[in-house]
């Protein structure tokens, strides 16, 4: 299969793989599905691949690749890094669904590649930056917190439209909401 013609079919693999894994999981979805999306053999799943889990992990992989010029920007302010990241989850429903997926199908038991790991350390040390602060567990903290904040109200709809009731949909309304908690939340554990 020539160079071209190979990348071409990889790539048509894992965006169809993308759309087939945030509506079914990794359980739930089926390579059958996924080789007819992208147009191709099932086979070539494989012979790119090896199987379903590896096809999930290069999403991933492809997926927080994409996150990582959203979050490489200079953090010179949390409330608009947290607006940043919702926006980007508002943008990107299919990430938050892919990250679900995977916590539901691996739990805590998910051992994770040295690229995975160095994505969140940078996104660790961007955040250091922005706060002025040294890299360290806290900051790991205040990120796993903001990422959280600024991904559930999109992640689980349901429950926005339980509390907020119709204005759940005011979107601006929630980001100008998280952002001054946000910043609100910083400078309280920052020492003056």
């Amino acid at each position: 299969m020539p160079r071209d013609t190979a990348a071409a079919t990889k790539e048509a693999l894992l965006s169809a793989a993308r759309k087939e894994f945030a509506a079914y999981g990794i359980a739930g979805a089926r390579v059958d599905r996924i080789a007819e999306r992208a147009g191709v053999n099932k086979e070539r799943i494989y012979g790119h691949f090896g199987n379903k889990e590896k096809l999930f992990d290069a999403v991933m992989s492809q997926v927080l690749d994409e996150v990582v010029e959203m979050v490489s920007q200079e953090v010179d302010d949390v409330g608009d890094y947290v607006a940043r990241m919702y926006d980007y989850h508002r943008a990107h429903p299919d990430l938050q669904r892919l990250l679900l997926w995977e916590a539901l199908h691996y739990g805590d038991q998910r051992e994770f590649d040295e690229g995975r790991r160095a994505h969140y350390r940078r996104k660790i040390e961007g955040l250091a930056r922005g706060l002025g602060a040294e890299p360290s567990v806290d900051v790991g903290r205040t990120l796993l917190t903001v990422c959280g904040m600024a991904s559930w109200p999109t992640a689980v709809p349901q429950m926005a439209r339980l509390i907020l009731g119709p204005d759940a949909e005011d979107r601006d309304a929630m980001r100008a909401h998280l952002i001054e908690f946000a910043r609100s939340a910083v400078a309280r554990r920052t020492p003056a």
